[in-house]
């Protein structure tokens, strides 16, 4: 299957798939084990959160250290992303403090912290900027989030569990705002359902035909983004 129509047999799947919504509470968030210098930030936004969210993503049949390398590896992610054509077409940049951004050009932007990584747990802290308009939005939102991802082999195959709290900027919170606030979130909701099902599903994808991403990630021209996969899915 090329990876443009992977993109359109996969953005949909995950309304198809039915994710299974936790309906216990949210496992705690270890905060003491946290990197020092976020953990009163992760702390204020998980106590102060506006919404949280959380959602089980559909079995997929990759592996968990395939999808490590993905995630150990954003800036290749991100270009494997884009050669499946999927929206919104970001692109990725690492920096030297571990963390990494994403901007698709058009007012969406998103920092991003590894602030706890153990085996088959990461938690990141993020702020993310919508500029007016880009969801119809009337006012550029501004929003911190905390981000606990699970994830685990069930019966030959990957699954996760997603949590997330997210702390809006406080000028949202006015009157005239509070008829978006809702619109808000459930766009974020969708958003980050949407993401999880397609990063699995280019995962599986790559684990079955690697050779299928050269072309796409090439033509993308991020030559740190081939090199790593070169690297990771590539050599034996």
């Amino acid at each position: 299957m090329p990876l443009r129509p992977l993109a359109s047999f996969l953005g949909p799947a995950f309304l198809l798939a039915a994710p299974l919504f936790a309906q216990s509470r949210p496992e705690p968030i270890p905060f003491d084990q946290l990197k020092a210098s976020f953990r009163l930030d992760a702390r204020e936004v998980v106590a102060k959160a506006h919404f949280s969210f959380q959602a089980r993503t559909q079995p997929r049949r990759v592996r968990v250290g395939t999808m490590e390398r993905i995630f150990d590896h954003p800036r290749m992610g991100v270009a494997m992303w884009r050669g499946c054509g999927f929206v919104p077409d970001f692109s990725a940049f690492t920096h030297q403090d571990g963390s990494w951004s994403l901007d698709d050009g058009r007012g969406l932007k998103a920092s991003l912290w590894p602030i706890y990584q153990r085996p088959g747990h990461r938690i990141y802290y993020v702020e993310g900027l919508v500029e007016s308009g880009r969801l119809k939005n009337p006012f550029d939102v501004r929003a911190r989030m905390i981000a606990s991802y699970r994830y685990w082999e069930e019966q030959g195959r990957y699954v996760s569990h997603l949590q997330s709290w997210t702390q809006l900027d406080s000028s949202l919170l006015g009157f005239a705002a509070r008829p978006f606030l809702g619109f808000l979130k459930g766009r974020q909701e969708q958003f980050i359902e949407y993401v999880t099902s397609n990063i699995a599903g280019f995962g599986e994808f790559a684990e079955i035909r690697p050779l299928d991403f050269v072309g796409p990630l090439n033509q993308g021209g991020d030559a740190v983004a081939v090199r790593e996969f070169e690297q990771q899915f590539m050599r034996k």
